[in-house]
């Protein structure tokens, strides 16, 4: 089942769209919005599920469903918690500025607290007041959650999970080592984040979704270039079921919490960095990495972050290299 929000007011207009990405059904008369379908899921997802295959069947009024049109699926959630699941990303940017990594890193999961009032929705521009701040996409798989117990195990966890997609978690780099510098973690340096235009239910995923992970590529363009190609199911640190656990170590997570995997990254063949597309390898999921990588090599990093009128693409393809939750299409903004 494909979730999704028209742009209607703060909270959207929840859809059912078709496995195809072609058509939807309005779901107003079982749940007006996202939100209070995850609030009520034990009540409302078999007739979500009906209704997903009624359009299917095309035994229902339809309407054309038009990506563009969608906000993000949730438009605000009461949480959104990132985690850093690819520790080979973060390796090699700590080793690109001769920063120590603690063995911690490798079992105990970084993750920090964003801001959730307020989400871009797939086509919307990225807003950038001042290009000196470094702006980069991070392009990344993420899980909604139900409610999740205080203390709950990986497997509670893994069964709390509701849907899964995408998500351009947009960064402002030089911004960053100044807060971190603070002691007190990210607020400036991550303004909103961008979503799939659909939400897909595990179940759905078949056998790309296992062992808490989606085991498909996702494909990074940057202005019209294969830019990254990495298998999201590959060098994940933590499952998602790991991550969900860890955000409910000492409080309950709400229905509705948004948990994202952090940048996708794989090694390279030789166990060492990756390679660009352009030459053989699966290439990147931020401008950070390859920066990174460029400044471990040359000792200078050589590609530029993002400006006014860049676009960004990412998204996840079928065995038919039709995309499963849709295309997240953004341009930067002046």
């Amino acid at each position: 089942m494909k979730l999704a929000s028209l742009k209607n007011g703060r909270d959207g207009k929840l859809v059912v769209v078709s496995n195809d990405l072609a058509w939807y059904a309005s779901a107003d008369m079982i749940a007006p919005t996202l939100q209070a379908a995850l609030d009520n899921w034990d009540r409302v997802e078999t007739d979500l599920r009906n209704l997903a295959t009624d359009l299917d069947h095309e035994v229902i009024p339809r309407e054309r469903f038009h990506e563009r049109l969608a906000a993000a699926p949730l438009p605000r959630a009461y949480q959104w918690a990132d985690g850093s699941a690819y520790v080979n990303h973060v390796a090699l940017v700590r080793q690109a500025r001769g920063a120590e990594m603690p063995e911690s890193f490798w079992h105990d999961p970084l993750m920090y607290q964003g801001g959730s009032d307020g989400f871009l929705g797939p086509r919307d521009s990225i807003p950038l007041a001042d290009a000196a701040w470094g702006c980069d996409l991070e392009a990344e798989v993420v899980v909604v959650t139900g409610d999740v117990p205080l203390g709950a195990s990986r497997e509670e966890a893994l069964a709390a999970i509701r849907l899964v997609g995408l998500t351009n978690d947009v960064s402002l780099r030089n911004l960053i080592p100044g807060e971190l510098a603070k002691g007190f973690g990210f607020f400036q340096s991550k303004p909103a984040s961008a979503f799939s235009p659909v939400f897909v239910t595990p179940d759905s995923l078949g056998d790309w979704w296992r062992d808490g992970k989606l085991h498909r590529k996702l494909m990074v363009d940057v202005n019209g270039k294969p830019f990254g190609r990495a298998e999201a199911g590959i060098d994940m640190t933590f499952d998602f079921g790991t991550l969900v656990a860890h955000a409910a170590k000492t409080r309950r997570l709400g229905a509705g919490t948004i948990i994202g995997s952090g940048t996708v990254s794989n090694r390279g063949e030789d166990g060492g960095p990756g390679k660009p597309v352009s030459e053989g390898g699966v290439g990147y999921s931020c401008i950070a990495e390859i920066r990174t990588i460029e400044t471990i090599r040359g000792g200078k990093p050589e590609t530029p972050f993002l400006k006014a009128g860049d676009t960004v693409r990412i998204w996840a393809e079928d065995d038919r290299h039709h995309p499963i939750f849709g295309v997240i299409e953004q341009t930067v903004g002046g």
